[in-house]
């Protein structure tokens, strides 16, 4: 009765749908829950997202949880992550996507997971890295450490989203460097970001881990253009 009355009071809303939640849903209605575009291509031996990566960087295993379309519930999801403050969403999918890959032989072979940095202008400015809660509850359910002090960023850039795959790596990757890098030597590292587009983010950062000795690279983002 109390959850009741505060669920009246303030009241928790989907954020796909901007409904009121009942009291049992978390982050989305039952209705958007089952209306998700899901990838999950850790579940899938054709595995789409790790031909994105085929001849540009060597990557054991690849996934996305969501296929993003223009106007779709996942563009809305990774929107109210990343500039509404709804840090939540990541931990739901962060816990979802954990769940499922510790009962999975080749991801337990994962011993580190590191973010796609943000720069600390921009972080000062939104107040958070919207990959950090999705990374860290993936860590924590493969119980291996999340390290965010080895791949960072440090010029501003403006947004990528638009630009072609070779412009984009020509353009981000003075922007990438490494430090403390004994943190990653020899580990099967996870790098994760929201979402993955031509991969030219991603693939410049993997660039910069693969620099440290032994280390091997898997990637995981939240939703993968469609």
């Amino acid at each position: 009765m109390f959850h009741d009355f505060l669920d009246l009071v303030f009241p928790r809303i989907c954020h796909a749908c901007d409904t009121a939640l009942h009291s049992k849903e978390e982050i989305l209605c039952t209705s958007c829950l089952h209306e998700l575009p899901l990838a999950q291509h850790h579940l899938d031996n054709s595995n789409e997202i790790e031909k994105i990566f085929y001849g540009r960087i060597p990557v054991e295993n690849a996934t996305s949880l969501l296929l993003f379309e223009k106007k779709g519930l996942a563009q809305k999801l990774i929107h109210n992550l990343k500039y509404r403050g709804y840090e939540e969403i990541g931990t739901y999918f962060g816990q979802w996507l954990g769940n499922e890959i510790k009962e999975i032989p080749k991801w337990q072979q994962i011993s580190a997971v590191v973010p796609v940095p943000i720069h600390k202008q921009k972080f000062r400015k939104r107040g958070y890295n919207q990959v950090t809660r999705f990374g860290m509850e993936i860590a924590a359910a493969l119980e291996v450490p999340y390290i965010d002090d080895v791949l960072l960023k440090i010029t501003a850039t403006q947004t990528q989203t638009v630009k072609k795959r070779l412009a984009r790596w020509g353009s981000f990757d003075e922007t990438m460097v490494i430090s403390n890098s004994e943190k990653l030597k020899d580990r099967h590292v996870l790098l994760v970001d929201d979402l993955v587009t031509t991969g030219a983010t991603l693939e410049v950062c993997a660039q910069k881990l693969l620099k440290i000795e032994g280390v091997k690279i898997s990637i995981a983002t939240i939703a993968v253009t469609h």
